[in-house]
């Protein structure tokens, strides 16, 4: 048993990793090509726009989702399945409403006039979010991983392909949200239909009764989940609003291809591994808890094993990068990527493992988290924007302030199931800084 549970789990992951390297390697291919097509202008309207539909997506379903990964019986799961989706409709629908009322003001609150048409995009795509998140976490469920595989290589394809095929118009970040917004519609389409058709979802199944009974059993996701995911998805989008605020789209542009380039990659691959590890914990949970332990510590060394190559990578070179990549004009982008990396290293080992959370039942300690980590970014971001009055001192402030949250972050996560302080801290430092002295004496050498 212990074998095929293994080979099982190491799987699974490699399915949804082997598509999302195929996704991911599509938008990576394409950058020097859009970095020509669109300015850092254009990349700092569409980063405003994903920071307002990722801010909000996280809680547009009321989190409901994850609860679907939860039940024992199938027609459960069903219903938080279209409880979840109802949630999204009737949410989407309210911000519509807000918008249509106050658009012009929320637009200028956000410091970018140019945002306000985009806005009215904004409900459709959480729509489309919600509906996605719901079907991703019913496949998980099933563990239909080469269905969600297949599912990201398409949606980036259709993205990648309409973002350069509207590009040629020169139509500002017309192309960039607008193809966005069509890879979420494709990607939504073809999992709901092969959802339908392949796990019989049946409507015979769906019952108000039993969703109230479920809403309510399941409450603590609207209540504390719901919270600790808006505030963590917000502070990590904060330097969007700030330095859009207080300085110009062109920084943002600059910030947000530097974010986008090391996040996007590093954040599919966990969610990958992330899917996976919260259905086998949730599993294991209650029929063997050592097992649960040793999986989650070889994850874990896993993921900061594989992580610390490219960040070393990006930390000692990653201006020269940037700049023969996408041209000299985002060679700052280069030099916020260097700021961010270690930071997203810690986010990138930590977030697959971060729905033990859930598993334990720990969400008052990961609101706390949230909370603590929000009232952090605030504070360096306005003593950066206020105080400093410079770009890149905020953006390192960020990244400092980030760097020591996430690491606790790490160590708590692994003191769940029982791994000692010491242990995971001297790990995690030993690892750390090989690859960050090796890059840095690397780049002395070079230059």
């Amino acid at each position: 048993m212990k074998v095929n549970f293994k080979n099982s789990y190491l799987k699974s992951i490699l399915t949804l990793i082997t598509g999302t390297t195929i996704a991911q390697a599509i938008p990576v291919a394409i950058s020097p090509i859009l970095t020509r097509l669109y300015t850092p202008d254009d990349f700092g309207l569409f980063a405003l726009f994903l920071s307002i539909t990722s801010i909000i997506s996280v809680a547009v379903s009321g989190r409901y989702e994850l609860a679907i990964m939860l039940p024992k019986e199938k027609k459960d799961a069903i219903n938080l399945l279209v409880l979840s989706v109802i949630i999204s409709t009737v949410l989407s629908l309210i911000i519509l409403l807000i918008i249509l009322i106050w658009g012009r003001d929320i637009a200028y609150t956000l410091g970018n006039k140019n945002i306000y048409p985009w806005l009215y995009f904004v409900p459709f795509s959480l729509f489309l979010s919600g509906i996605y998140q719901s079907l991703n976490y019913w496949s998980s469920r099933y563990q239909n991983y080469h269905r969600l595989a297949v599912n990201r290589v398409l949606q980036t394809a259709t993205t990648g392909t309409t973002n350069i095929f509207l590009g040629f118009a020169k139509n500002g970040a017309f192309g960039l949200i607008i193809g966005h917004m069509i890879g979420q519609l494709i990607a939504t389409i073809r999992l709901g239909i092969s959802s339908t058709r392949s796990d019989k979802i049946s409507m015979s199944f769906i019952e108000t009764n039993k969703m109230k009974t479920l809403a309510k059993r399941y409450d603590q996701f609207p209540k504390i989940s719901v919270w600790s995911a808006l505030l963590n998805n917000a502070s990590s989008q904060l330097p969007i609003f700030i330095l859009s605020a207080f300085f110009s789209s062109t920084i943002v542009g600059w910030y947000s291809l530097a974010h986008r380039t090391l996040k996007m990659p590093m954040t599919v691959l966990g969610n990958a591994i992330g899917q996976v590890f919260f259905q086998a914990s949730s599993n294991l949970r209650n029929i063997d808890p050592l097992k649960l332990k040793q999986m989650t510590y070889q994850s874990y060394k896993a993921l900061l094993n594989i992580g610390i190559i490219p960040i070393s990578i990006v930390f000692g070179f990653g201006d020269i990068i940037f700049s023969f990549l996408f041209g000299e004009a985002w060679l700052p982008a280069g030099e916020y990527a260097r700021l961010l990396s270690i930071w997203l290293l810690l986010v990138f080992v930590s977030s697959p493992l971060s729905l033990l959370f859930t598993v334990m039942e720990k969400e008052g300690t990961l609101l706390l988290f949230n909370i603590s980590i929000f009232i952090s970014r605030i504070l360096s971001l306005f003593i950066g924007a206020l105080i400093f009055k410079d770009a890149f001192i905020t953006v390192l402030l960020f990244a400092v302030s980030g760097i020591i949250f996430w690491f606790w972050h790490c160590v708590y996560i692994l003191k769940l199931v029982e791994i000692p302080y010491n242990k995971s801290i001297t790990y995690t430092l030993f690892v750390i800084m090989i690859g960050l002295v090796f890059s840095s004496l690397l780049r002395i050498m070079i230059l």
